[in-house]
């Protein structure tokens, strides 16, 4: 099985990238993504504003989030810049490129046209064989904030892709007006990759103390509940480019990085499950990555990529609206819990002797079906249900 791929014009051993955080921001941490199985490395962000060079500490939360039995989390942090000086980043860089046998990218985030320009060439002449351009850190610089967010990513392309000649990849932020056109643009300036995208910026709020919880203000937040947001836009936006993908956002198994192959994505972006999970999840997300193509007899990640992307997604126009379908609760597995007459906004379930019973008010949403905690209701075909 080859699970080989091409990043940038960079060979990859794999479709796993370690994305730039503390999880890579020494060569001793980069080693360990390396001895895990990770294919490339990219490296905690270098800040031109000093000031973001020292985190605050605590600087992590784990939101938890519940409606009903449903639960969900949130990775909540203000880790923000390498603590390195450019000089010290630098040689760090220098080093891994020289021990490391997979690439290792570093990562800038600059407030002038002159610090692209200077870090760009430093990161060059350190050894590195590409660059990403941090123009979306959720906790980074102000000069990123404003209604000409998107013209300033564009003239930090231009200046960068002036002054070096590395490849060079663009870290999106997620909220454009839109991400295919952007990158789009971005092709035609010569960059040579996107990352879809960073994490968004959030606020939690102490109720207790009456504040933003942690360092006191706005922080990023990521985890799962971003993924099919990221998975959306690399599917709509991979057939439109000729330049290569990173999805980022919300993997939590192999099975999600196959998901983000199909949308078109070139590599997957991890950083949140190995910060929760340790250096072991990237092994467990390849092997699960490896199952999941023997199961489906794929030989290589190119026999799949894209596959679900592009006119495979149907518009409005093309969606099947017939109502063809209808709930049937099965009385060996009911329960009588009640959950599926409480969420029915069509008032089809109804409780009979020993179980319940679905009405022919059944509009077939399906809703019924995934609540169901003894699973005892499916979809069946209208004119089956009896």
């Amino acid at each position: 099985m080859d699970l080989s791929c091409e990043y940038a014009g960079l060979k990859l051993k794999n479709p796993i990238v370690v994305a730039s955080s503390g999880l890579t921001e020494n060569l001793k941490n980069m080693k360990k993504a390396e001895e895990h199985g990770a294919a490339c490395v990219v490296v905690k962000s270098l800040f031109e504003e000093e000031v973001c060079r020292i985190s605050p500490t605590p600087r992590f939360e784990i939101i938890e989030r519940r409606m009903g039995k449903l639960r969900s989390h949130t990775f909540y942090s203000f880790e923000q810049a390498s603590n390195f000086d450019e000089r010290e980043y630098f040689e760090e860089i220098r080093k891994a490129v020289n021990v490391l046998s997979i690439p290792v990218i570093p990562s800038v985030n600059c407030i002038s046209d002159e610090g692209w320009r200077k870090y760009a060439r430093m990161a060059e002449e350190s050894g590195a064989p590409a660059l990403e351009l941090n123009v979306s850190c959720p906790h980074g610089s102000i000069s990123f904030r404003g209604g000409d967010v998107e013209e300033k990513i564009l003239n930090v392309a231009r200046v960068v892709r002036d002054t070096v000649k590395i490849p060079i990849i663009v870290k999106l932020p997620m909220q454009l007006s839109s991400p295919i056109s952007m990158a789009g643009m971005l092709e035609r300036i010569g960059v040579n990759g996107v990352v879809m995208f960073n994490r968004l910026t959030g606020l939690d709020i102490d109720v207790e103390n009456e504040k933003p919880i942690m360092h006191g203000g706005y922080a990023g937040h990521g985890g799962p509940w971003s993924f099919n947001a990221v998975l959306r836009w690399v599917a709509a936006s991979s057939p439109h480019l000729n330049i290569s993908i990173a999805a980022s956002g919300g993997v939590g198994s192999g099975i999600d990085v196959a998901k983000f192959i199909y949308a078109g994505a070139d590599v997957v972006e991890v950083c949140s499950l190995i910060y929760l999970m340790g250096y072991e999840a990237i092994e467990m997300i390849l092997k699960e990555l490896q199952q999941f193509m023997e199961q489906k007899s794929y030989k290589s990640l190119d026999e799949f990529r894209g596959k679900v992307s592009g006119p495979k997604i149907l518009s409005n126009e093309q969606i099947d609206r017939r109502h063809i379908y209808v709930a049937k609760i099965d009385p060996k597995l009911c329960s009588m819990c009640d959950i599926c007459r409480k969420v029915c906004i069509y008032d089809a379930p109804y409780k009979s002797e020993k179980t319940y019973v679905i009405g022919n008010t059944c509009d077939g949403c399906g809703l019924c079906v995934k609540l169901c905690p003894t699973k005892a209701i499916d979809l069946v075909s209208r004119g089956k249900e009896g």
